[in-house]
């Protein structure tokens, strides 16, 4: 059977699996996603994305969405202030002396947008979150929450780092980093943070101080996105007493942890219009391999989970996109066309997981300040 006459489903609508089905449904074949949200308006979490020549804006570029792209990033989101706890600034993207690498930014509501806007109407099936599935004929039968089932001939994982898809793969374990992030949106925040607001001028902050670091981002919606991370044990969400449903209790804890930390910091925590989620960042070994299957595969998060402190998740998903769906319009051989994919994504992971896991480790030691100086320096 020709591929074109293959049903391919794509768990899971982030980044990843929108551009896969866009890449593959624009050359004619049958796509669909399933995709756990409710609808296509649910509310998109999460800092910005800066999106690299090489990776993510190739991706765009095959996909013929850089026009789309380039209508709705925002320019000056990649300007960014490096500063210590106290709030000294010691780099400056905003001065004539420091010009932002250009990797242009947007953010994941916008982008989500550009993509599903470029799919076929009804190719995504909302409110449809993956529980289990079984080999059925020559593919897989797959259930959901909601009760339905669908039949697919080829099965493509884009679920994301607690990805179900990825155990019928893989039965390797993520590492803890040993950091843990609380990831937070603050919404209207020229009013309810408007100290940080115009502090981030637009654009970014990278904070480091006592083994801890905080993170900020601006987005086009007038919300500031930040996580704060420091070294703690992998079970400490669950064992720090910490209710992270109640705003006080964290506000609470922020102001015990980060102390030292100056005053315009803690202004992250002074309302109640934000949203906040625990995360322990895992990663998988450089060295993860899985035996190829002719009907399986996964891409992003679900194969390649890492911290986000060398900005190529999104990126590493968007190219697995692109090069997944270069091998199975290349390649008559399914199987073949899969192989050749992983073999070229866990090679190239090598080296970004070990990078990503060098900068976890560095931006929460008592050094961590100079590195990232010499780092962004080394880059201008």
């Amino acid at each position: 059977m020709n591929i074109k006459e293959k049903k391919i489903a794509i768990v899971g609508g982030g980044p990843g699996g929108l551009t896969l089905a866009r890449l593959l449904q624009q050359e004619g074949l049958n796509i669909t996603v399933y995709e756990r949200d409710v609808n296509k308006d649910a509310r998109v979490q999460g800092a910005n994305l800066d999106l690299h020549e090489e990776s993510g804006l190739a991706a765009l570029k095959k996909a013929n969405l850089l026009d789309a792209f380039y209508a709705n990033y925002l320019p000056d989101a990649g300007k960014l202030r490096i500063m210590d706890n106290r709030g000294k600034i010691y780099l400056d993207d905003h001065t004539e002396e420091h010009i932002a690498e250009h990797r242009p930014e947007i953010d994941r509501g916008p982008l989500r947008k550009i993509l599903l806007e470029s799919l076929q109407p009804e190719t995504v099936i909302w409110d449809s979150q993956f529980i289990s599935m079984e080999h059925k004929n020559d593919g897989w039968e797959l259930h959901f929450r909601n009760g339905k089932k669908y039949y697919a001939d080829i099965v493509i994982g884009a679920d994301g780092a607690n990805s179900k898809i990825r155990p019928y793969l893989s039965d390797i374990k993520p590492i803890y980093s040993g950091v843990t992030i609380i990831e937070g949106n603050i919404y209207e925040a020229q009013k309810n943070a408007p100290n940080l607001f115009n502090l981030l001028k637009g654009g970014k902050i990278f904070a480091f101080g006592n083994e801890q670091s905080i993170i900020l981002s601006s987005k086009g919606d007038g919300s500031i996105a930040f996580y704060t991370g420091e070294k703690v044990d992998s079970n400490w969400v669950k064992e720090s007493g910490i209710d992270f449903e109640n705003l006080a209790d964290v506000k609470k804890w922020f102001e015990t942890n980060f102390s030292d930390w100056d005053s315009i910091y803690h202004e992250l925590f002074a309302t109640d219009k934000m949203s906040i989620v625990p995360r322990p960042l895992f990663h998988y070994t450089p060295d993860q391999y899985w035996t190829t299957l002719n009907n399986l595969t996964i891409i992003g998060d679900a194969a390649h989970r890492m911290p986000p402190y060398a900005g190529e998740g999104v990126n590493m998903a968007m190219l697995d996109a692109l090069e997944l769906s270069e091998e199975l319009l290349r390649n008559e051989n399914i199987k073949l066309a899969i192989a050749n994919y992983e073999s070229k994504m866990f090679e190239r992971l090598k080296e970004v997981t070990a990078m990503t896991m060098q900068n976890t480790v560095e931006f929460h030691q008592q050094d961590s300040l100079q590195y990232i100086l010499d780092m962004f320096n080394n880059f201008n």
